[in-house]
């Protein structure tokens, strides 16, 4: 084998290790950019309630169905997850617990509202997988919890 033979594989794995690299470096703008994306659809979903909150009563008790809520508390606790977690999320902070809880809203608001559409299944399907990646994942280093962490780390 030639030297040119064998410096090929080696300028390769280079290559794509640079590239890698460079990736990876990306990985605190990504994650800041899946919690903006899905903080945003859920805090405009809270606006919306708010906008109009007999409105929004009426919903949770025509048309969605929460199981063990009366439509009033439902209606609370929902727009206030909607509200607050997605504030949690913006800042990066607590940003694993949020991810999680809204996880879980999303289930609920999925299994709630019977008339779900092909293509609203589809959205929820897509904030609740980005929101794993996060919980999973962390929020990136362009969040409170990585400050936090700096300051205060783990004990040995």
């Amino acid at each position: 084998m030639n030297a040119h033979a064998r410096s090929l594989p080696h300028t390769v794995v280079r290559l794509y290790t640079a590239g890698a690299r460079w990736v990876d470096s990306l990985q605190s703008i990504f994650a800041l950019m899946v919690r903006l994306y899905v903080a945003r659809v859920f805090f405009l979903s809270a606006l919306t309630k708010l906008n109009d909150w007999n409105i929004t009563i009426s919903l949770f008790t025509n048309e969605y169905q929460v199981p063990l809520l009366p439509p009033e508390v439902a209606a609370f606790l929902g727009t206030s997850a909607e509200l607050g977690l997605p504030v949690l999320l913006t800042l990066g902070l607590a940003s694993r617990p949020a991810a999680l809880a809204l996880f879980a809203f999303n289930i609920v608001a999925v299994i709630s509202y019977p008339d779900l559409s092909d293509a609203g299944l589809k959205d929820h399907m897509l904030w609740g997988a980005l929101m794993l990646v996060t919980f999973f994942y962390g929020p990136g280093k362009i969040s409170v919890d990585h400050l936090l962490g700096r300051k205060y780390p783990p004990s040995p």
